[in-house]
């Protein structure tokens, strides 16, 4: 089963709250309150990841050594404290990863892996989810890892920008260079698929700093809906990349939570709300739709974050559904 990462959920609570401010019918904070449906994942008692697992890159297209670095660093601040101790204000990345050991029986400790660049764009420049999971089999995946590709802006993805900012799925070695597993909402996956040795979880995000920043690099992008409130000044500068980031973390979340469709989710199988899709549009305390909630500042560069990571480098993270508190927790 592949879990999308859409952003039609963010959109239509910004074009309602639009159509709420344009009759006068409510103020924002009151669409918020009035609108919040009750959030409860439930444990469908499938397999999480947990114990040790790398995560290994494949980049599809040009990245500047600055932009894979972001990732990189990101992903090594999962389960490292921060080289300087974390401000009250910006907790460490490793404490917003924490939250997905509450999953029982979870934690999954996630490291860096190796990385693969493929610049020239092996698989041609518009790419089908079957392309995704071949790509994601390159990177010799197996049960204690998770493959990521990352697409670069000008890479053409089905379904990109139109219905989601990245995925995460599952698929099996031996039929990866063919097609995934299944794909969101496209009924149960494949008998071989869901009982194959070779199963591996891979994740796929997409830079979408050329196609669609305003539903997938939000709030580093004012929103293609909804009220245009000024966006945030990114944390590292690249719109795109901090965008990819917090896609990426969203999905890596769902994908240690409910890697094969039997795990923690709210609705339907083929359309899950996950450990941070449950949340979606919440970073800070007081977040409401169209409002990302209060953030700590840089003074320097004006960059809103809210996570600090490895060598200091600074992260802007999503809510997370905390199973302790059954609420979206956010690090500030």
């Amino acid at each position: 089963m592949a879990h999308q990462f859409p952003h039609r959920c963010l959109a239509l609570l910004l074009i309602l709250l639009a159509a709420a401010a344009g009759a006068g019918a409510a103020t924002p904070r009151q669409l918020f309150l009035v609108s919040q449906a009750p959030v409860t994942l439930t444990n469908h008692h499938g397999q999480l990841l947990t114990g040790n697992h790398s995560v290994n890159l494949l980049w599809y297209g040009r990245f500047t050594p600055a932009q894979r670095a972001v990732v990189a660093d990101f992903l090594l601040s999962l389960s490292a404290a921060p080289a300087a101790p974390a401000s009250a204000a910006a907790p460490s990345v490793a404490a917003w990863w924490a939250t997905t050991a509450r999953y029982h029986p979870g934690a999954a400790r996630l490291t860096l892996g190796r990385q693969v660049l493929d610049p020239s764009l092996s698989l041609g420049r518009r790419l089908s989810e079957a392309s995704l999971a071949a790509l994601a089999a390159r990177l010799s995946p197996h049960r204690g890892s998770v493959a990521v590709v990352v697409t670069a802006p000008d890479v053409l993805v089905d379904g990109f920008c139109l219905s989601r900012c990245g995925l995460h799925a599952s698929a099996t070695s031996s039929a990866a260079a063919a097609a995934p597993a299944a794909g969101h909402g496209a009924g149960a996956p494949p008998a071989a698929a869901a009982r194959g040795r070779g199963r591996f979880a891979y994740v796929w995000v997409g830079n979408s700093a050329d196609q669609c920043p305003g539903e997938c690099a939000w709030p580093f992008h004012q929103p293609s809906y909804g009220p245009q409130a000024p966006p945030l000044v990114a944390p590292n500068a690249d719109v795109g990349m901090d965008g990819v980031v917090i896609n990426l973390a969203t999905l890596l979340a769902g994908a240690v939570t409910n890697p094969y469709g039997g795990g923690f989710f709210q609705g339907p199988a083929e359309a899950p709300l996950e450990a941070v899709t449950a949340c979606t549009g919440v970073f800070g305390a007081g977040a409401y739709p169209g409002y990302p909630g209060q953030l700590p500042v840089d003074a320097a560069t004006g960059a809103s974050y809210n996570a600090v990571g490895v060598a200091g480098r600074r992260f802007l993270l999503p809510a997370m559904w905390d199973p302790k508190t059954s609420q979206c927790s956010t690090l500030v």
